[in-house]
């Protein structure tokens, strides 16, 4: 049953575990907070300015769902694996590149959470600046309080935010398109929808890019389910949830960067928000796109420190952190995400771009690698024990999984187009960054072949920590 222990006496508001193992007797939750959660996430002003990207870039989110779609599946197969782990997603790394290996995509995962993190604070700051009369740079610190607060609370509540901002971010959401279908000549925004090569692939770029960005953490969301849970279930509710919150976000910001033109960068919230609202009902919108940044962003922050503890644990050789620790770990990953934000505040539109499509050259092979191993090389059977020994099964570096992933990340070089680097190739493909699709396929091929050949230990079935006895 997946809604074991869903209201167990023993529940406690501040989570009590972080990167250990969830025994069976923990493990609560219904599958529809799968969905809620992601489809509230992805229900905010980001997805807004990254649909957006797509007109301000010379592209076209019509297209985008295709890339939804693919980067959704890509997302949800990694949340299937956390109700038969019980652990958070990069500790399954371990596998793949050793206890002490799986250090190197992880660092990169921390860098990817400050990067949301930031570029989402500068977003919520110009909202709870608007909202209590204060700067950008204050909102931005009263924001980063508020996301501390509701990352030591942890698991629980933060699947009770996503289903709050599921309701409220759907109501907002049916004003928003009203009033831009009430004012505007929505045919004519249709009329521009158009097929250009560089445009198909830059608006599935765009898109898949969202969705895969999410697979490093997606399965510390799902992993207090029941073991018996379904993975198809698990699959499909976090799929669909992170799916079509998104599309619609996304529909949603290319209608607005069509009738914004140059208006949109830099003043991205007021624009949203000032469409055909003011007085009480403006400061109802800024409240919902506050309420909607505090979801993604907290599972930003929640995934940082889960990443952090993960690295220090790997050379300490266990699972279990302090109270204090985890507070520190809290406070150290959004520090630097608010000291960014503050930092970036001014630059938002450009440098945003250019990092969610830079940050996939280093996880889209991370993500090839371990869906291939998970599915098809171990078919589920780890040694979860020996995850937190470096002289166990998966000892301490991992060569193979390593070169592998090294080649993932060089063989997408050519094909990258960022402000910051762009490869030889992408003026071929008319500027577009195709660097995702090579570092899924290339690597996954690749590694399948290694590790078949590797004659590498295979447990028989998957070997779970030893509960204790209940009583």
């Amino acid at each position: 049953m997946s809604t074991l222990n869903q209201d167990s006496p023993r529940a406690s508001l501040v989570e009590q575990r972080s990167i250990d193992y969830i025994p069976e007797s923990e493990r609560h939750g219904r599958l529809f907070s799968q969905f809620t959660l992601w489809f509230g996430a992805n229900l905010q002003v980001t997805a807004i300015v990254t649909g957006a990207l797509a007109v301000v870039l010379g592209g076209d989110v019509f297209w985008s769902l295709i890339g939804q779609v693919l980067g959704g599946t890509i997302m949800a197969l990694h949340a299937a694996q956390g109700p038969k782990l019980g652990l958070p997603q990069m500790i399954s790394s371990r596998v793949q590149f050793g206890v002490y290996g799986a250090v190197i995509p992880i660092v990169l995962v921390c860098l990817m959470y400050v990067g949301f993190s930031a570029s989402g604070s500068v977003l919520a700051g110009q909202a709870v600046g608007q909202l209590v009369g204060v700067s950008d740079s204050w909102g931005i610190l009263i924001f980063a309080a508020l996301i501390v607060l509701l990352t030591i609370l942890g698991y629980r509540t933060i699947h009770m935010i996503g289903r709050v901002a599921s309701v409220v971010g759907v109501l907002a959401f049916f004003y928003l398109f009203y009033t831009l279908i009430a004012q505007n000549d929505i045919g004519l925004l249709l009329s521009n929808k158009h097929f250009s090569l560089s445009s198909f692939l830059l608006a599935i770029s765009l898109s898949a890019s969202w969705q895969i960005a999410f697979g490093p953490y997606v399965a510390d969301y799902s992993r207090y389910l029941p073991s018996s849970t379904s993975s198809l279930k698990t699959f499909l509710a976090v799929g669909l949830g992170s799916v079509v919150g998104s599309q619609i976000s996304m529909v949603f910001g290319v209608f607005v960067a069509a009738l914004a033109g140059s208006q949109f960068a830099g003043h991205e919230v007021a624009y949203i928000v000032g469409m055909g609202a003011s007085g009480a009902m403006a400061a109802l919108l800024y409240f919902c796109v506050v309420f909607g940044k505090v979801t993604i962003t907290t599972l930003n922050a929640y995934g940082s420190f889960m990443s952090l503890a993960t690295i220090v644990s790997g050379f300490r050789g266990n699972h279990e952190i302090s109270k204090a620790l985890r507070l520190f770990y809290i406070l150290l990953m959004v520090g630097f995400a608010t000291a960014l934000a503050l930092l970036g505040q001014h630059s938002f539109l450009k440098d945003f771009s250019a990092f969610i499509l830079f940050l996939l050259a280093f996880f889209t092979p991370w993500s090839a690698i371990n869906l291939v191993d998970f599915y098809l090389i171990s078919k589920e059977r780890y040694d979860v024990p020996a995850l937190s020994n470096p002289n166990g099964r998966y000892g301490r570096w991992n060569l193979r999984g390593i070169l592998v992933y090294a080649f993932g990340v060089v063989v997408q070089l050519p094909f990258i187009a960022t402000s910051f680097y762009t490869g030889p190739l992408v003026e071929h493909l008319g500027g577009t960054d195709i660097s995702w699709i090579i570092g899924l396929t290339l690597p996954a091929l690749v590694y399948y072949f290694v590790a078949r050949n590797s004659g590498q230990s295979v447990p028989d079935q998957l070997i779970l920590p030893v509960e204790p006895a209940t009583v």
